[in-house]
């Protein structure tokens, strides 16, 4: 039985912080890792309210989807970890805005007591590739 996963690596999205890839790729779909709101140039997180965190936790996910041959458009399935559920209304605003008029991913939304390096907010998505 041949391995055929594929390991996605992109310099446009932070290096993991830990023993895991950025995502993997197998039989048509991208599994991505979760992204919290670090720069991908300073490796620092970034300052500011939620919806600048949310807004540069997208753009790492988008980075590590094109990188991987996916696309925003394309996640089936997306999961949000937040530290303060009191913000949901707000990164619902940003993720709205992320995925535009078409059908949503399905979700999940998952009040967390802490997340790596302190974020506030991380998420992980399925994605399928692009035809």
């Amino acid at each position: 039985m041949s391995d055929d996963r594929r390991e996605v690596r992109t310099e446009a999205a932070p290096a993991p912080v830990g023993p895991y890839s950025q995502a993997i790729v197998h039989q048509g779909l991208l599994y991505a890792s979760g992204q919290i709101p670090l720069d991908p140039k300073t490796g620092k997180l970034v300052e500011g309210e939620i919806e600048a965190q949310a807004e540069q936790v997208f753009a790492n996910l988008r980075a590590v989807l094109e990188a991987g041959g996916s696309s925003m458009d394309r996640i089936l399935r997306a999961s949000i970890y937040l530290t303060d559920l009191s913000l949901f209304p707000r990164v619902n605003e940003v993720y709205a805005r992320q995925f535009g008029a078409g059908p949503k991913p399905a979700r999940a939304t998952v009040g967390v007591a802490s997340l790596p390096l302190g974020a506030g907010i991380e998420v992980d998505a399925i994605a399928a590739l692009r035809d």
